[in-house]
């Protein structure tokens, strides 16, 4: 549990430093273009880089062409890098190629770009851009130390009531779930580890996989609003989810507090996320109804329910495909390190759907995201979230009259 207590200190200062940062920065798209260093643009550098990869075996791997290299397009790549070139800059470190050239600071960040989306070995990369692996293991790591500060903004959840008015409304417009803020889901980072680590245990999940667990809140447009990672995968999403900050903030009311909306009869919902059945009933967590022969109203609040939190799947499912470092199995990963390339993976995720970068266009949308992994059940149900939950499937099923 130690990693996880780091993480989240951690974070609590990062989101502290972030706030005061914050308050005069333009916005992403502004900044998209404004990121040059000492040897030029990046499409500069790319001109020179791709020249170096030139080759038939470099085209038979689609490495030709930028957006193929690093599944962003030039101008992500262009705004990722103004967010960690001051501190690069301000703390410059000697990384070389094996020729004995001094990597730049744009070589780093594609090292480390190109090793979190594609998740090849530290060697394969190292191949490609010409250093050794350990080389892209301290620029890769140096580079998500950077990126976790300085581009937290663009994971945050959101305080604005004219922004989370607008996630109500995308939701609603789903499948008609009134007053619903976001969806909740769980998903399993897989790990190989040595059978002498004394922990191993713990990382034993149900699947008889090692695991370290990613739970993630997720707004309509698949941006995660509030995430929680580091913990072992024996854990259940139950259990997950009341270790975490947004179970306590929610409990004492300091969070999904906003106005409530008005159905019929006099009655009333808050806001609340939804979430499947390994999740407890709860005020302000919405899960399906559980069983068979269920009634008419019951049935079709589950497929409401079920369309409107399959954004959190597809957005789980994206993470993984466009950031490959944590799909599939993970080779002996630092724990302690994992749960920060996590972050860092889950806010490059949003900064391209902040950035409408077209490259996500390109990918199909799944929903898996945990292959063979078995749903949890959850038999903790509170009687006032079990009656709003009934109250809220009669009025969606024209059955709650005014």
């Amino acid at each position: 549990m130690g990693p996880v207590r780091g993480f989240k200190k951690r974070r609590r200062l990062v989101e502290k430093k972030s706030d005061d940062n914050n308050n005069n920065n333009n916005n992403a798209s502004s900044a998209s273009g404004s990121a040059l260093d000492d040897e030029g643009s990046v499409a500069d550098w790319w001109a020179h880089f791709s020249k170096r990869i030139t080759g038939s075996l470099t085209q038979s791997k689609g490495l030709d062409k930028f957006e193929s290299v690093f599944k962003v397009s030039r101008k992500t790549f262009n705004y990722i890098f103004s967010l960690v070139k001051d501190d690069m800059l301000a703390k410059p470190a000697n990384f070389y190629t094996t020729n004995g050239k001094l990597l730049s600071i744009i070589d780093q960040v594609a090292i480390a770009i190109r090793r979190l989306s594609s998740g090849e070995s530290l060697w394969t990369v190292g191949e490609l851009f010409g250093t050794s692996h350990s080389t892209v293991s301290l620029a890769t790591w140096r580079f998500v130390e950077i990126m976790e500060e300085r581009g937290l903004r663009h994971l945050q959840w959101p305080t604005a009531k004219a922004e989370m008015a607008k996630i109500k409304s995308k939701f609603e417009d789903i499948r008609g779930l009134p007053n619903c803020c976001g969806a909740i889901d769980n998903t399993h980072i897989l790990m190989c580890l040595p059978s002498v680590d004394p922990t191993i245990e713990a990382w034993f999940d149900r699947e008889k996989n090692h695991s370290m667990v990613l739970q993630a809140i997720v707004d309509p447009e698949m941006r995660f609003r509030d995430i929680v990672t580091g913990w072992p995968g024996s854990m259940s999403d139950a259990l997950v989810l009341k270790s975490s900050g947004v179970f306590k903030l929610c409990e004492r009311g300091k969070r999904l507090d906003g106005e409530k909306v008005q159905l019929a009869e006099g009655s009333e919902v808050g806001e609340y996320i939804v979430g499947d059945g390994g999740f407890p009933l709860l005020p302000w967590l919405l899960t399906p109804y559980q069983g068979k022969d269920l009634s008419e109203s019951k049935s079709e609040f589950n497929k409401r329910h079920f369309a409107t939190r399959m954004v959190a799947n597809r957005a789980f499912a994206r993470l993984k495909e466009m950031w490959k470092i944590i799909y599939g199995v993970m080779w002996r990963p630092d724990k302690h390190k994992l749960p920060r390339i996590i972050l860092v993976c889950c806010i490059l995720h949003n900064i391209i759907i902040d950035l409408e970068d077209e490259v996500q266009d390109e990918m199909s949308l799944s929903h898996h995201h945990d292959l063979n992994y078995r749903q949890q059940i959850s038999d903790s149900v509170d009687k006032s979230a079990s009656i709003m939950r009934d109250k809220l499937s009669l009025y969606l099923s024209g059955r709650l009259s005014a």
